[in-house]
């Protein structure tokens, strides 16, 4: 492809849209940027393209990052490439660059009036094109000229533009790239500072800052959404696998703290995950098979002319499938099964905005099989379900004012049943819980300076819940046995004001109204960031948080003496969290980024125990800040307090000459008040976090076509804390006893593990193969899951964690 089809390519999207340019202003806008545009790809065109063995198509969308709006003859070029490659945005916007070679390129993205913007060494592989969705800055100089330089990187940096501290952008590659995380955003995010392990490397469970997991919140498209992992707990934020898949997620947020204001219901972290819009113009598919689960991927356009697209994925458990082939991986006393199904269809119209249908739902179950022969004789079935879908619709009125508006539902169900070989009831619970949302916000970009975001979010919550669970006294007693309804509803407002191109502000407040106890909360909000020159920048952020419990919680009930019942809880508040962070970034290169953030967060009106008169050593240093689940029906009060602290430092190399690396180290205490006002550590105060990562890729292959890739990662964490065990009083009783006078004062062994992952991508004509091998704990540490007291061996023995477990899977895209 020469230089007169890759103009007559460009000018025909530029000249052939039904686009009215009435307005005078806008015509010479246009025509200037069109200008510019095309003289610079003819002067870096003149040469024709040299035909590669393997080529793909780049392609995408440029638009204003605060108001959306398309940005009209902006100048895409592939650095590097012999001879240069580029491409001019049409008037919505969109761009295409045919003929890349495949491999890694570098793109950068000009336009009058807009800051640069760079992507680096971004993967173009043969079984699927490149679609991307960019956002530049409009820059507060203006220029009259594009000037194309590789300016810093902006690598990382969230994809909400109204974060400023606290907040990484989590790339589908870099999730698929770091090594054993599965594909799993959780697992991924156990790479950045500040993050452990919940104490289980079965579960995903993420200690942020060394709060609580219970803490985290989920977010889809725009929305809450009920925990997206199989095997969760009620209550829980995490589980044992992800629902989430790779091949529909696209780049999300991971926030550590100081949120911004849009965001409420949560007390340590945020995962803000977004699907990525279908191929619009070419349908691709992919399958992928592997320990865990087979799957199959489709995407492509329903209507070429609109640009509508499709994007789905669909995942079975592998180990179900060996099961049905009658060959034993858990053995013959467990059974496991999984599946979930992810999609997004994407509708832009030509006057009514843009519409998404979104949806993710999996289902799974869990049985146990006693083995009476060995005196085991309880039974345990465990099913669980989770769906959200929505429909997303967005509305320009103008060039800077937009509205979106979401209307989603979500639930989740959790059934589980032990019992003595199914006749000896011990415990049984069935949760059902329903959602009901509207969600809507409008964004306003004045001008370049300040653009003002006011949002609301209206909750009808359902419930259905019930638990029956074997008292002290052996008598099956009924927790909770509930169905009805409440309401929450969140407001919120952001301004953000650029005082200048190196100085960003964002104000403003959440509210929210708990319907189900009448409580309302507002919550103040502030973050800064500073590009003080010189490649340093500096951050912040403040503001105050809340988290509400589960609502079994507040619906779990006794019986008073009368027959009355009485719900102890129902007047339970929310846990709130006051969060003020500083922090400092220096690029020493282009590609080498170090960081450091010091934060303070103090919790309060956290519940605990609710008699002060108690003498049970274990009731008296209870607080929920050391739960990773659950429920109770006895009494508990906003009366407890927490106080988290740290220092968190980051050296980042990014993916650049074939190789990257990261290095993280991370300093903190994490204390609590019980009912008895003595400060003791939490359950999760491991009081240092060390990670290393990194990975080199090889070009391998006729003309470096393929790509071989091999990956590593080093945790070393302290470890969780527990209760000292009494030696004497176990023996004496028969079963452990704990000393809870000194509550966590026992902290585990350290905790350590090395991941590996080799990655080999064979590109051929029209399809892609990927062979992966990911080794989570390759040397096989016993890292300690908890101890207590053996009576048949008469010591304290160690309960540990999973060890080495591979992960073989292999995908092709076609």
């Amino acid at each position: 492809m020469g230089i007169i089809s890759l103009l007559s390519w460009h000018l025909g999207n530029l000249f052939n849209e039904n686009v009215s340019l009435s307005q005078s202003q806008k015509t010479q806008d246009f025509n200037m940027k069109k200008t510019i545009a095309i003289w610079t790809v003819l002067f870096i065109s003149i040469i024709p393209v040299r035909a590669q063995e393997l080529l793909q198509t780049v392609k995408g969308r440029i638009v204003d990052q605060q108001s959306k709006s398309p940005i009209i003859g902006a100048t895409i070029l592939i650095q590097n490439s012999d001879p240069v490659l580029g491409s001019i945005s049409d008037v919505e916007g969109y761009f295409k660059v045919a003929n890349v070679p495949v491999g890694r390129h570098s793109l950068q993205i000009s336009s009058v009036g807009y800051e640069n913007r760079y992507v680096p060494e971004l993967l173009v592989g043969s079984g699927k094109e490149v679609v991307l969705e960019i956002e530049l800055i409009e820059a507060l100089v203006q220029m009259d000229e594009i000037v194309i330089v590789a300016d810093q990187q902006e690598k990382g940096q969230p994809i909400n533009e109204l974060a400023t501290v606290s907040a990484i952008s989590l790339s589908v590659e870099e999730t698929s790239r770091y090594a054993a995380t599965f594909q799993d955003p959780a697992r991924a995010a156990l790479t950045y500072a500040g993050v452990s392990t919940g104490g289980d490397d079965l579960l995903n469970e993420i200690v942020i800052r060394g709060n609580s997991p219970k803490g985290l919140l989920w977010r889809l498209e725009g929305v809450e959404v009920p925990n997206p992992n199989h095997f969760a707990n009620i209550g829980s934020s995490a589980g044992g696998v992800s629902m989430l898949s790779s091949s529909v997620l696209s780049n999300s947020d991971f926030f550590t703290g100081a949120f911004t204001s849009q965001y409420g219901n949560a007390a340590s972290g945020i995962f803000d995950l977004n699907l990525r819009k279908g191929n619009f113009e070419k349908h691709e598919h992919a399958f992928q098979a592997g320990i865990l689960g087979v799957a199959a991927a489709s995407e492509g356009p329903l209507n070429r002319d609109t640009r509508s697209s499709y994007v789905a994925n669909y995942r079975y458990a592998t180990l179900a499938l060996f099961d049905d082939l009658g060959v034993e991986i858990l053995g013959s006393q467990e059974d496991v099964s999984f599946q979930d199904l992810s999609f997004k269809i994407h509708i832009p119209t030509e006057k009514l905005g843009s519409f998404s249908v979104w949806g993710l739902g999996g289902q799974n179950t869990y049985g146990y099989k006693p083995a009476p022969e060995i005196g085991d004789w309880w039974h345990e079935k465990n099913t669980h379900w989770m769906g959200a879908a929505g429909i997303s619709h967005i509305t320009y009125f103008g060039e800077n004012t937009f509205v979106e508006s979401i209307v989603s539902g979500s639930g989740f169900n959790i059934d589980n049943v032990i019992d003595s070989l199914y006749i000896q009831l011990r415990e049984r619970e069935d949760f059902y819980e329903s959602a009901l949302r509207f969600s809507s916000y409008i964004n306003h970009k004045f001008n370049a300076k300040n653009t003002l975001r006011i949002g609301g979010i209206v909750n009808r919550i359902g419930f259905d819940i019930e638990s029956e669970l074997i008292n002290d006294m052996g008598e099956l007693g009924t927790f909770i046995d509930e169905k009805g309804n409440t309401e929450v509803i969140q407001g919120y407002s952001n301004w953000q004001y650029r005082a200048s191109d190196r100085l960003s502000l964002n104000s403003g407040f959440h509210m929210t109204y708990f319907g189900l106890n009448k409580d309302f909360y507002v919550e103040p909000r502030f973050g800064f960031r500073w590009r003080a020159g010189g490649g340093h920048q500096f951050t912040g952020g403040a503001g105050l948080h809340s988290r509400m419990e589960t609502l079994a919680l507040y619906m779990a009930r006794q019986e008073a003496e009368d027959g009355s019942l009485v719900y102890n809880n129902k007047d339970l508040g929310f846990t709130k969290a006051a969060h003020a962070v500083l922090g400092y970034e220096r690029m020493f290169r282009t590609d080498m980024r170090f960081k450091t953030e010091v934060y303070y967060q103090h919790l309060y009106d956290v519940p605990i125990w609710g008699n002060d008169t108690t003498s049970d050593a274990y009731l008296q240093s209870f607080s929920v800040l050391n739960t990773y689940e659950g429920y109770t029906d006895e009494e508990l009060k906003n009366d407890g307090t927490g106080t988290n602290y740290g220092i968190e430092f980051t050296l980042e190399k990014f993916f650049t000459n074939s190789y990257y690396f990261m290095t993280t180290a991370s300093l903190y205490e994490s204390k609590y008040k019980g009912v008895d006002g003595i400060e003791r550590d939490t359950r999760f105060n491991g009081n240092y976090i060390f990670n290393v990562i990194g990975g080199k890729e090889f070009k391998v292959g006729k003309n470096g076509n393929n790509l071989l890739s091999v990956n590593g990662r080093g945790i070393l964490a302290g470890g969780k804390r527990q209760a000292p065990i009494l030696v004497d009083e176990s023996r004496e009783m028969g079963y452990t006893v704990e000393d809870y006078d000194r509550n966590f004062e026992l902290q585990l062994d350290q905790y350590w593990r090395i991941d590996i992952g080799i990655n080999y991508r064979i590109n051929k004509p029209n399809h892609a193969s990927v062979v992966s091998l990911n080794v989570q704990n390759v040397t096989g540490r016993a890292n300690e899951y908890g101890r207590w007291f053996s009576t048949a061996s008469d010591r304290i023995v160690t309960d540990t964690q999973i060890g080495m477990f591979p992960n073989l899977s292999y995908r092709i895209e076609f």
